[in-house]
């Protein structure tokens, strides 16, 4: 929700968000969180904004 990450995410893949947000924090739990932490940032920056014309 900081970046809408998961939201982007969500939306490319058809799911719904609290699906995916759900499935990256426990991803990130069970990896010791700092993998889940630098794959977030990497994404927030090489992800393109969503368009705002919707």
């Amino acid at each position: 929700m900081i970046a809408g990450v998961c939201g982007g995410i969500a939306e490319w893949l058809g799911w719904d968000p609290t699906v995916v947000r759900i499935a990256y924090v426990l991803i990130s739990i069970f990896s010791v969180a700092f993998p889940g932490i630098i794959v977030y940032l990497i994404l927030w920056i090489v992800m393109p904004p969503a368009d705002s014309n919707l």
